[in-house]
């Protein structure tokens, strides 16, 4: 695959180099670094010496020119934010014209963010704040680490700190509404889907009841706008919602409603405030059950193994505040989930990105096809695939959170959106493995105690704002 390493010129007067930038060759160039201006007389200084990281000359790699990786050693009272790279062994200039040192309060601790390339000898991945969230103030600087394998790691490398963070970058509503209009993604169903997203106000209208714990025998049918829900608190088992008892209405509500969806946005702001984040929520009324994929056997139904009431997923839009470009896109898969960059998506109708809703589990993908959550080829499937049975997240939604958003009712119910239901999964189980040859129980059994309890179970999620990421990062 190999990698380029990139070096900023033409900078603009007074503008200096904080690293270099490197990605891989397997893409088209996407990407950035910062530059940084000292407007205080005392915010940048040039490095006092380098510390040579690693060089390529001796590796057994297809290369056009060796590569030398330097650090630079700051005066005291200063960080390094990046990496300056040689063709030559000869130390790099000590002017400031080659790389800039940055003043310690003005910087954060950095981590490794994605992995770049690397060999038996070294890993190169990009960096990013170690503290991030909708309050922290780290700043994604763009630049990259070196290290060196079996032996001793070099000095730390650190971000910039936006230490005037407020939200006056942030894009106001109506730049809101038309950068989530420009970026909105294309949702795509499994052609054999059964159970459908819906809006909020279409599960409450069409029956939606609230139930309380010791007086589950009287349940409150919710209001439209979710204005009769218990709020704030937290996830105590005191209340749950429910289907309507009627079985033909429950089946109804049961399969959501296509026409009916809407998707909620909650606008964050990430990285200090230089991006934006738009957290694209979908509803969906029921979780259909999981299927397995195990040696030979391509797709084995668990039953009701998998199935819970209401079901919340996701996909973050990743905005740059700087230039109003989708930089990337995170897909929540079950308990997890997967950022992809703006150039690995697909698009379509302009800049639109495309995902796939995995089959019954309803995880989110940036790609059709198999995913299995599981080991050796074997596991719970998450099929994706392309049918007519998709929506355009940007025809119909509702700004419900952020800055200077009023929230609805609903966003602050904090308990179960569904009841928990304890079926006996061992029972259930046990009747599959019954079914296998003798030799292939004891490796279903093992392959079985590797899924997250979450799947098997049957207990309803807890609504957007109780998930970790929502102050978060995903």
């Amino acid at each position: 695959m190999g990698l380029t390493i990139f070096q900023p010129i033409n900078l603009p007067p007074s503008f200096f180099t904080l690293g270099f930038y490197a990605q891989p060759n397997n893409r088209l160039l996407f990407g950035w670094v910062l530059a940084a201006r000292d407007v205080s007389g005392n915010s940048l200084r040039p490095p006092v010496g380098y510390i040579q990281v690693i060089n390529t000359t001796s590796m057994n790699i297809n290369q056009d020119g060796a590569a030398y990786f330097w650090q630079p050693l700051c005066p005291d009272g200063y960080q390094a934010v990046g990496l300056y790279v040689t063709t030559s062994p000869l130390k790099p200039s000590l002017s400031q014209e080659s790389i800039s040192c940055v003043r310690s309060d003005l910087t954060e601790q950095s981590e490794t963010d994605t992995w770049v390339w690397g060999t038996n000898e070294m890993t190169l991945s990009s960096l990013r704040p170690a503290n991030r969230g909708t309050e922290a103030t780290g700043v994604h600087t763009g630049t990259f680490s070196c290290q060196p394998l079996n032996v001793p790691p070099p000095p730390p490398l650190f971000c910039l700190k936006n230490t005037k963070f407020d939200l006056s970058s942030m894009p106001s509503h109506n730049q809101t509404s038309v950068l989530f209009q420009s970026y909105s993604p294309w949702i795509y169903l499994h052609p054999d889907e059964d159970f459908l997203p819906s809006s909020v106000n279409w599960f409450f209208c069409n029956g939606a009841l609230l139930f309380q714990k010791g007086n589950e025998s009287n349940p409150v049918p919710v209001q439209p706008d979710g204005s009769n829900l218990p709020q704030g608190g937290s996830d105590d088992g005191l209340f749950w919602l429910d289907y309507p008892v009627d079985k033909n209405a429950k089946e109804w509500v049961k399969r959501g409603d296509l026409g009916n969806t809407k998707v909620y946005l909650h606008i964050k702001p990430m990285f200090g405030g230089t991006f934006t984040d738009i957290v694209v929520w979908i509803f969906y009324p029921f979780n259909g059950n999981a299927r397995l994929k195990f040696l030979f056997i391509k797709s084995l139904w668990l039953g009701d193994i998998g199935e819970h009431i209401g079901d919340w997923e996701h996909i973050t839009l990743r905005i740059s505040n700087f230039n109003g470009e989708l930089w990337r896109a995170y897909f929540s898969e079950h308990s997890g989930g997967t950022l992809v960059e703006a150039c690995d998506l697909e698009f379509q109708g302009g800049n639109k990105l495309v995902s796939y809703s995995s089959l019954h589990g309803h995880a989110m993908f940036s790609r059709p096809g198999l995913v299995l959550q599981g080991d050796d080829g074997n596991g719970i499937r998450n099929d994706m695939a392309r049918s007519d049975k998709f929506f355009d997240a940007g025809v119909a939604y509702e700004l419900v959170a952020g800055p200077g958003i009023e929230e609805p009712p609903w966003l602050n119910y904090f308990r179960k959106w569904g009841p928990f239901v304890r079926h006996d999964i061992q029972k259930n189980l046990d009747g599959i493995a019954k079914s296998l040859p003798g030799l292939l129980r004891k490796k279903f059994r093992k392959l079985i105690n590797k899924i997250p309890r979450e799947v098997l179970e049957e207990d309803g999620p807890t609504g957007p704002k109780v998930k970790r990421s929502w102050t978060a990062d995903d």
